[in-house]
């Protein structure tokens, strides 16, 4: 089974390139945003527990997100393998992603990092937020915050996953089908 995540800071082409991989490597795609909506709207015992969270302006924590990962693996039995979108975010999230994979005798294959500097990133979403419209990629000050905690908070994960020897960098500037091509032989040298 092949499990990736997709690894980057915002802008750095992260949704562009798991579509690419989603149908080349015939994935599942494991968004969180997505399972927690779902989760939601279905009014699933997860979802509620999610609502509870986030009717007091608090993020959902770690063990609601993983049982919405695992009920969104158990319901997909067939599947080739997930690529991880947005999660994990930080350690202790890969370490319970880790602990939960082991329960269907998996693990993470491999991180691929679309690696972007600052000034790029900021170039690229002030570009997204004139085209789709989205407040948090209109304002330069909000963008270099989030790249911030992106910095913070996450990259740390980079590490993380080197340790294991499963982290591979990929230059995310240039042209989208020479990055999709060094991810692809990065996941085909497996």
């Amino acid at each position: 089974m092949l499990n990736l995540i997709i690894f980057g800071p915002p802008g750095a082409g992260k949704g562009t390139q798991s579509e690419k991989l989603l149908s080349k490597y015939q994935l599942q795609h494991i968004s969180t945003g997505d399972l927690l909506r779902a989760e939601r709207n279905a009014g699933t015992e997860l979802g509620n527990q999610a609502n509870e969270f986030i009717a007091k302006g608090e993020l959902v924590p770690d063990a609601v997100v993983i049982g919405m990962v695992k009920n969104f693996m158990i319901a997909h039995p067939e599947a080739k393998g997930f690529i991880f979108d947005g999660f994990p975010r930080t350690t202790p999230q890969a370490d319970a992603l880790d602990v939960m994979l082991q329960e269907f005798q998996t693990s993470i294959s491999i991180v691929l990092g679309l690696e972007v500097n600052e000034d790029e990133l900021v170039k690229r979403l002030l570009l997204r937020g004139q085209s789709s419209g989205r407040a948090d990629d209109q304002d330069e000050s909000t963008i270099r915050n989030r790249f911030q905690e992106y910095q913070n908070k996450t990259l740390p994960l980079q590490g993380y996953y080197q340790a294991q020897g499963k982290y591979h960098g990929v230059m995310g500037i240039g042209e989208v089908e020479v990055i999709f091509s060094a991810l692809c032989a990065h996941i085909d040298a497996l």
